[in-house]
């Protein structure tokens, strides 16, 4: 059996600064510590050997119930975690609190428990914590009933119910906002916008629902930016520019005017730029897409952002963004010089942590990048990973267009035999993926014709032909999405005009 790495895992994803607190902790226990020796010898490696820990304490007694003694420093590290965050989270504090408050009961210190449940119940609507106030508003009633066998009728048990059913309402309310992004979400993930009358009555259905349609349907904050954040989603899919921003632009400010709540979503604030930040790219208004970016960037620093789950955004997400201004700009040298190389560095130091939609992502769009810049070779080598390792219904539309544009970084190094079996396979997938749009076939169809003719006015006529036919094909607003991943048309005016892909692009941007 395959030793479990996940304790190598865990170990590797502390920071400096929790690592230290681990330490100082254990060196207040007395007795021996096996799993001190455990965690200096696993954090020095690499990759997880676990012969390696073996050997290294072959004489060792421990060293015989070496599954136990993992179990155990895995269960300290997360205690360790648990005290390093214990003030650092309104969740952490509340657990906390809850935990005070059952000890105080169990003492008959009503009153003390009764000030405690005040100060946490503040701090549970101000991060909007329903779960944990209704945990409070438990004890609360416990309380009230203690009063009431001690004579105190002060207390009006009614209100405390109402409150509770108000709690319990937002979150349902929350609940199925949640639902409805799962479902807007797992469309954008499978195929990003929608393309055909199908795809489009997912997006109507969830776009219509009362909670998104409706006025003023979010009882909470937090459902207020789902609300937004779900409206923002639908907009993009169908790629209405205008709505997309102004919904992603809501959610900013909303969370901004309410920091205590950004603390508690900072992911969904980050992707809330993230969407603005696309929003300015397409209005090309680079100044304000590069703001943008600058601003991802400058959170990395700040509070509320420091775990790792949102620090990977706060690399994936501006550093592609800065990419795909580049290529959009038609600056392929920045792009290859400077903004590669710092990917790929980020790629190298959260290996294994970045989730592999954005490994794909980042992978396609340094294939596009080194096209434009002419390096066919490097476009070839990238795009190679994102066909290599794809997933079943992950981005498939990104997965698509990738076969697309291997054909044309194949055409472009000359590889026309290797491009007859390419082009037969590259059909047999749009055909079993049984999405049937326009666009995949017109274009197999017309880069075909390219592979029979080897005479210059043929060929550029044929090249005339294609762009003909894919200017039509893009007039259909559901096939306008194609423009998304590469621009093909530009492509065949490069061709056209015996330019550059790059020098084609630039005399295109406004």
């Amino acid at each position: 059996m395959k030793p479990s790495t996940e304790l190598f895992q865990l170990i590797k994803s502390l920071s400096k600064s929790e690592k230290r607190y681990f330490k100082l902790s254990s060196s207040l226990q007395s007795g021996d510590k096996n799993y001190m020796k455990l965690f200096d010898a696993i954090e020095l490696q690499n990759s997880y050997d676990e012969q390696g820990i073996k050997n290294k304490f072959a004489t060792e007694t421990f060293i015989k119930h070496l599954p136990s003694e993992k179990n155990h420093l895995y269960s300290l590290i997360l205690k360790s975690l648990r005290g390093f965050y214990a003030d650092k989270s309104a969740a952490a504090i509340l657990q906390e609190q809850i935990r005070n408050i059952e000890l105080l009961v169990d003492k008959a210190l009503y009153k003390e428990c009764a000030k405690i449940i005040r100060k946490a119940k503040k701090m549970a609507y101000d991060y909007e914590k329903y779960y944990f106030l209704l945990d409070l508003l438990d004890w609360e009633k416990t309380l009230v009933e203690e009063e009431y066998l001690r004579g105190d009728f002060d207390k009006d048990l009614t209100k405390i119910v109402l409150e509770e059913n108000e709690c319990l309402e937002k979150l349902r309310n929350l609940a199925e906002y949640q639902m409805l992004y799962s479902k807007i979400n797992y469309a954008f993930r499978t195929g990003g916008y929608t393309r055909n009358d199908e795809e489009q009555i997912i997006v109507d259905e969830i776009s219509n629902y009362h909670l998104i349609k409706g006025k003023n349907t979010a009882l909470s904050t937090k459902a207020a930016t789902a609300c937004y954040y779900i409206k923002g989603l639908c907009a993009s899919t169908e790629r209405n520019l205008d709505d997309t921003y102004a919904n992603f632009m809501k959610v900013i400010k909303i969370m901004e005017n309410n920091p205590m709540i950004m603390r508690e979503l900072p992911k969904r604030y980050v992707k809330a730029l993230n969407n603005v930040m696309f929003s300015y790219m397409d209005y090309k208004r680079w100044d304000e897409c590069y703001d943008m970016i600058e601003k991802m960037k400058g959170l990395t620093k700040q509070k509320g952002f420091e775990s790792l789950d949102v620090q990977l955004k706060l690399f994936t997400f501006p550093h592609n963004g800065e990419l795909l201004v580049c290529i959009n700009k038609g600056d392929f040298k920045k792009a290859t010089e400077i903004v590669v190389p710092e990917i790929i560095n980020g790629l190298e130091e959260y290996e294994g942590k970045i989730n592999n939609e954005e490994v794909m992502l980042f992978y396609y769009n340094i294939s596009r990048a080194y096209f434009g810049y002419g390096d066919y070779k490097l476009a070839l080598k990238y795009i190679n990973l994102v066909l290599n390792n794809s997933e079943n219904g992950l981005r498939e539309d990104v997965y698509t267009f990738a076969r697309l544009v291997n054909l044309v970084i194949h055409f472009e190094l000359g590889n026309f035999d290797l491009l007859d079996y390419t082009i037969k396979s590259t059909k047999r997938f749009v055909t079993k993926s049984k999405k049937n749009y326009k666009f995949e076939n017109v274009f197999l169809k017309d880069f075909k014709k390219l592979l029979k003719n080897k005479d210059s006015e043929g060929m550029q006529k044929l090249y005339k032909d294609f762009r003909a036919a894919l200017t039509e094909v893009l007039k259909d607003p559901y096939e306008q999405a194609a423009n998304e991943y590469f621009d093909f048309v530009s492509w065949l005016d490069s061709k056209i005009g015996d330019s550059s892909f790059e020098s084609v692009i630039k005399s295109k941007v406004i």
